[in-house]
Parts: structure tokens; C-alpha cells; sequence
């Protein structure tokens, strides 16, 4: 266990202690324990992952003020114990608004499974988008306003220092493709450009406005923000054997929004982001880091429904370069699917459900079906497949890694 592990553990240890000494109001307390296992369907069934989990969430109010603690504790065999905080903020409760101070989840948008205005947290993709979001989306330190008026609310998030997205290691099943193929050697990485330094000119702004209706739900954003994912800058030396690839964050101006509106038994949903000064990867030749900086449009439609018992939803996905040049290395359009479908058994304690990516550029996909049942309150046994199809694209990349996984949650 490290030294912060330690000092964290202690912490928590003695305000546990205090509460249950103190005659003061005593918090609530929920959570679960969880097993988890992975194993791959190929080879010689390596387990990727066999992992014990402690989520705790630690909430209390008083008058006008709250306050919430989600410490974790992952423990995985050959590894050092992970223990931290998802989140750790306090509430302020006003007549017409409430202020968020401390470490935080923010959620935007209506998307499932993609992130197109749900960019206030930043990602942590150790294991791809396999985890439960909660766990992947990264808790940062934030001050978050929100002010409401009639069926309105305005909200502003200001993110005093940057957190980028936390890529797998090198050695990781995980870790990403990089196609250097049009260089003639492999480029050798140099990270000293990457770090954004922790100052106010550097810190992030968002705002929000949402209205909520009986025929219309919808979400409108900005945000002057960085790029989560760095641009990889290629560096030719007058060396002819050196290249150098330094990975280095930009700033991005974005404004979206998002709409969901219920139509007999229909749920239509739609969400969509304007990026101004992303930059791509390109091969001509005549710039002198290959990279080009270009406006960006994410955005998808949607729609939820219901046949025969059965919930499905279904996500058109697409992501479109502006003014698209073609030495660009991306695609001048990206464009997935997303399809789910559930149907629930036995008085709800038994479901099936099949969640999937679908990317129609490079014909590949991601399909994750899994079977959960409630054996008793509180107690989830879960078991899913994880498989990848195609050979190239964002989930044709991990065609090697197939597998089975299971989960054993007791929640409190």
C-alpha cells in the first residue's frame, strides 16, 4: 500500500471513529462489495483481471449543508492496493440555488455509452469502455452553480486544474494502436510538451442551460476547455533516423446541447457538440509537425421503445471533420451504431441484455451480452461476454481480446 493509500485509510478510519462516538447526527451509509473476473476466450484463458472491489458512498446533511465522501478500494492480486476517492464534495443549499464544492462526477447529455457534451469529467479508459461509468468517468475538484427558475436551470462549472484522460499502460491488453506506418522508423516519444501547468489562466469553464417540459426536454453548452485526448505533434530531426512524437494538449471551444421528447411510445433522443480548434494527425508534408487544425461536429440521434415486452434503443452516431483535407489521417466521417435491447424474467430478478458498438467505417464492433440475476435482495450475480470483431478501427484493434467476465455484488 503507498504512502497516500495510507494517509487516506487512516482519514477515513478516524472520521468513521468520530461519527460513531459523536451524539451528533450520524451519516448514511451505502455501497457495495463486488468480484470481478475476466477471462480471455483464447489462447491459454489468461485472466486479465481478478479484482475485489469496496465502494462506499459516506453522505450526511445538516440545515442547509451536505455533504458526500465515495471512497474505493480496488485490491488485485500482484498489485499494490488502490485506495482513493471517487468523489469528496460538500452542498449548499440556497432558495434558488445550490453550490457544489470539491472532487466531482458531471454528467451531461443523454448518450449512452458515447461522450459528446458529457465532457466536464474526463475518462478513465485503463480498460477501454468496459467498466460501469461510474467508473469511468473521473471525478474532478470543481465548483459547480446551479440556478434554478421556473422549470429552468442555469448551471456553471469552473475546473481550477486539468485532468486528461488516463490511458492503459504500454503493457496493457488496452493500450491503443498507434499506426506510424507512413513513417519510414518508429518515432520515439518524448512527453515534455504534455503537462498543462496549474494556473488560473489554465483552468476550465462550462455553462449550461436546461428546460424541462411535457413535450420537450433539452440542454445547451459551452465550455472552454482542454482537448481530454493529446495530439500526437511529429517532430522531424536533422537526423535522419530520429523522429520524435510528442504527445501535447490544445484548448477547444465547444458549445452543444442535447434534446429527449416523448412521442406515444417512442423516446426520441439527440445530442450534438461543435468543437472549434481540434487538431488531427495529417501526412502532408509541408507542415512542419503534422498536425492541422480543424472545427469538428460530434453528434448522434436516438430512440427508446418498447415491443413485446422487450426495451430496446438504438444511437446513430456520426463524427465529421469541417473543411476536411485529404491527408487527414482520420476519416472525413466516423460513423457508429449503438443497439441495445433488455427483457426482464421472474418478477424482475432475472434479465437479459445485449448492449453493442457498431462501427460502419472499418466494419467492426463490440457486442456484450450478459444474463443478471438477483439471487437474494441486494446480492447480483452478473456473467457477459466482451466480443470484438474486425481487425482495425476502435474495437476491431482488441480483436485478440474476447472474453468472459463475471461479477459478484452484494449492495448495501
Amino acid at each position: 500500500m503507498s504512502r497516500s493509500s495510507k494517509k487516506l485509510l487512516l482519514i477515513l478510519t478516524a472520521f468513521l471513529m468520530f461519527f460513531s462516538v459523536s451524539k451528533a447526527q450520524t451519516p448514511y451509509f451505502t455501497g457495495y462489495a463486488r468480484n470481478y473476473i475476466t477471462m480471455l476466450t483464447s489462447g491459454e484463458n489468461d485472466f486479465t483481471l481478478v479484482e475485489n472491489t469496496f465502494n462506499l458512498n459516506i453522505e450526511h446533511a445538516r440545515d442547509n449543508i451536505s455533504f458526500l465522501i465515495n471512497p474505493y478500494i480496488y485490491q488485485n492480486p500482484n498489485k499494490e492496493l488502490d485506495i482513493n476517492l471517487r468523489e469528496a464534495y460538500m452542498d449548499i443549499y440556497f432558495r434558488t440555488m445550490d453550490i457544489r464544492i470539491g472532487k466531482q462526477q458531471i454528467i451531461w447529455g443523454n448518450a449512452d455509452g458515447v461522450f459528446i457534451t458529457d465532457v466536464v469529467s474526463p475518462k478513465n479508459l485503463e480498460e477501454f469502455l468496459l467498466r460501469d461509468f461510474e467508473e469511468i468517468r473521473v471525478g474532478i475538484t470543481s465548483l459547480k452553480a446551479d440556478y434554478y427558475f421556473r422549470n429552468n436551470t442555469i448551471e456553471f462549472v469552473w475546473v481550477p486544474t486539468f485532468i486528461p484522460t488516463k490511458f492503459p499502460e504500454e503493457n496493457s491488453i488496452w493500450f491503443p494502436q498507434r499506426d506510424f506506418s507512413e513513417y519510414p522508423i518508429e518515432p520515439i516519444i518524448d512527453s515534455s510538451k504534455k503537462e498543462v501547468d496549474n494556473n488560473l489562466e489554465n483552468s476550465e469553464i462550462f455553462a449550461k442551460f436546461s428546460s424541462m417540459s411535457s413535450l420537450l426536454d433539452y440542454e445547451i453548452m459551452l465550455g472552454y476547455m482542454w482537448d481530454d485526448d493529446p495530439t500526437m505533434h511529429i517532430r522531424k530531426e536533422i537526423d535522419p533516423d530520429t523522429i520524435i512524437a510528442l504527445p501535447q494538449h490544445h484548448r477547444l471551444s465547444l458549445a452543444g446541447g442535447s434534446f429527449s421528447s416523448t412521442v406515444g411510445p417512442f423516446v426520441f433522443r439527440g445530442e450534438g457538440a461543435f468543437y472549434d480548434g481540434k487538431y488531427f494527425n495529417s501526412q502532408d508534408q509541408n507542415l512542419s509537425e503534422g498536425v492541422v487544425e480543424k472545427n469538428y461536429l460530434h453528434y448522434l440521434l436516438g430512440a427508446d421503445f418498447s415491443f413485446s415486452g422487450i426495451d430496446f434503443s438504438t444511437q446513430f452516431i456520426q463524427e465529421t471533420i469541417l473543411d476536411y483535407e485529404t491527408t487527414i489521417v482520420n476519416d472525413e466521417y466516423n460513423n457508429t451504431v449503438t443497439f441495445t435491447a433488455r427483457e426482464d424474467f421472474l418478477r424482475q430478478t432475472l434479465a437479459l441484455e445485449l448492449f453493442s458498438y457498431i462501427g460502419l467505417n472499418n466494419s467492426d464492433a463490440l457486442i456484450r451480452p450478459k444474463i443478471i440475476y438477483d439471487l437474494k435482495d441486494s446480492f447480483e450475480l452478473l456473467l457477459g461476454l466482451n466480443l470484438f470483431l474486425g481487425d482495425k478501427g476502435q474495437f476491431g484493434q482488441y480483436n485478440d481480446n474476447d472474453m468472459i467476465y463475471t461479477k459478484i455484488t452484494y449492495s448495501f
